[in-house]
């Protein structure tokens, strides 16, 4: 199982044995998202991958929320707050997160009540897809295909003429969603701008959703790394913009620390989502627990 072969190399890594770890969050990879079906689906076994790793495992974190009616995401917004609180971020405080969707955390105070999250339309996805059918790339490094191109205005009007824009949160994407489709006929630069100002475009009218206009922007995902995308969102939010970094958090290992951390939550039967963060009726805890016996229990 791959999955337990990356548990034990980032063991090893980190010179650490099984023993060492008392609980494994594992998110798995989306397959399926439709809270709308009241149906989502994670691909990998947790129960499995406790036998082969013998650490006590949570999955399954987005089941319970959505058969309650929930979004199933974003789950990651109480982490978000966890970190401005103990690094003393002034609210309010925007957190965007760039994977293949983009989702944002708007903190407007200490109380888990002040939350609002939701995803805000595509991240990076379109644009990796764009690179990848007509540059044979996996994504625009640094954003440098996109900075040599110029935006397409009426291409742009096009993709913001999507219904989902009109919703109010919460609400939530499958990465499949958006299609690029209305920017095919560009250039390839041209296309990847188009795309990028697309991102940075949705964002920005995630903003009339929200009780308060930010202070700044905090920045995790790849999409970070892309410059020409970081200047996009700098123009659309007219605030500052800043990669996570600039407040000490890790941007490549925010989620997975998120999942650590829900796990520990889940353990307790903490609340892992919000009303103001998927839509569920009450505070929600969630996860499948899968604690192995002493004698399950590796010494690896």
């Amino acid at each position: 199982m791959a999955h337990a072969d990356a548990v034990q190399a980032l063991l090893g890594k980190a010179g650490m044995a099984a023993k060492d770890v008392a609980w494994l969050g594992f998110h798995g990879h989306t397959l399926l998202h439709r809270p709308g079906e009241r149906r989502t689906w994670q691909v990998g076994d947790g129960a499995l991958l406790g036998k082969l790793t013998g650490i006590s495992v949570v999955s399954d974190f987005r089941s319970q929320d959505v058969a309650m009616g929930g979004q199933g995401a974003p789950l990651v917004p109480l982490y978000h707050a966890a970190l401005a609180k103990h690094a003393g971020l002034a609210p309010p405080l925007l957190v965007l997160n760039l994977g293949g969707v983009g989702n944002v955390t708007y903190i407007g105070g200490d109380s888990e009540n002040d939350l609002i999250a939701f995803d805000t339309g595509p991240g990076n996805a379109l644009i990796d897809d764009w690179m990848l059918r007509h540059a044979n790339a996996t994504h625009d490094e640094s954003g440098k295909t996109a900075a040599a191109g110029a935006v397409n205005a009426d291409r742009l009007a096009r993709l913001l003429d999507h219904p989902y824009f009109a919703q109010r949160p919460p609400k939530s994407l499958d990465r499949n969603d958006f299609s690029a489709a209305a920017v095919e006929g560009l250039s390839v630069e041209d296309g990847a701008a188009t795309l990028a100002a697309f991102t940075a475009a949705s964002v920005a009218r995630g903003l009339s959703h929200l009780p308060q206009r930010p202070l700044r922007c905090l920045v995790c995902g790849g999409g970070r790394h892309n410059a020409t995308l970081m200047k996009l969102l700098t123009q659309h939010l007219n605030m500052p913009v800043e990669a996570v970094e600039a407040v000490g958090w890790n941007g490549d290992h925010l989620e997975a620390e998120a999942f650590a951390f829900l796990a520990a939550r889940a353990v307790r039967g903490l609340p892992l989502s919000l009303p103001g963060t998927t839509g569920v009726a009450m505070p929600v805890s969630g996860g499948r627990i899968h604690r192995l016996v002493p004698d399950e229990k590796a010494s690896l």
